[in-house]
């Protein structure tokens, strides 16, 4: 496989070695599994390096490196691997409700050999167990919902303090204006933001990064 080092350009982070074997483990993992089913749009294994594990990395310099974070319709396991791998000490709740995904997901763990994560098998809007904590100070989602949704289903569950990370295209300014009743109604304010752009695309991309008043 080749470097993954030109996926990695632009983002504010130093990966060690072993962080970066773990993320070719996934990536070679991933790229076999798509030939038998869609765990993602793109079959590419250089597309799936620049424009998925990229993408999921851009929240990494906004985010702690302990607590515990519930990632929102994990899929093929974007962002919460990639952010898993980097910040091994965060306990991190995958929400993913489909069981072929569930089952890549868990052979993921068990390959990577990564602590502190788990599966749950539900919807985010349609919850009907508890959850093994009381309030997570992360929520992650990429490409689960709008942003509208994500806020209402996912506000409940963030902790004072805590930050929610969402990924946005290039109508940012009009999303967050609409968004703005519901933020004050959830507590919620924009805590920093970043536009960006993923080599080989055009379009402007969007890291929003919400906070709840303490």
């Amino acid at each position: 496989m080749k470097s993954l080092e030109l996926c990695f350009k632009g983002i504010e982070t130093n990966l060690s070695p072993g962080q970066k074997d773990l993320l070719s483990i996934f990536i070679k993992e991933l790229t076999a599994w798509n030939k038998h089913m869609n765990l993602t749009g793109l079959s590419s294994t250089r597309r799936i390096m620049d424009e998925l594990v990229a993408d999921s990395l851009m929240p990494l310099p906004y985010l702690p490196n302990t607590g515990i974070c519930l990632d929102v319709g994990s899929g093929a396991g974007f962002p919460a691997i990639p952010l898993k791998i980097c910040k091994p000490a965060i306990k991190f709740f995958l929400m993913e409700p489909n069981l072929k995904k569930g089952s890549f997901l868990k052979q993921i763990i068990r390959l990577c050999g990564l602590k502190q994560i788990e599966i749950i098998r539900e919807r985010v809007e349609m919850l009907s167990q508890p959850f093994p904590f009381e309030r997570c100070h992360m929520i992650t989602s990429r490409a689960m919902a709008p942003l509208p949704k994500l806020v209402k289903w996912c506000a409940p569950y963030l902790a004072p303090g805590g930050l929610m990370v969402a990924f946005l295209g290039n109508r940012f300014e009009d999303i967050l204006a609409e968004c703005e009743p519901l933020l004050k109604e959830k507590g919620l304010f924009v805590h920093d933001s970043k536009p960006y752009i993923l080599k080989g695309k055009e379009l402007k991309r969007n890291l929003l990064i919400l906070k709840k008043r303490e």
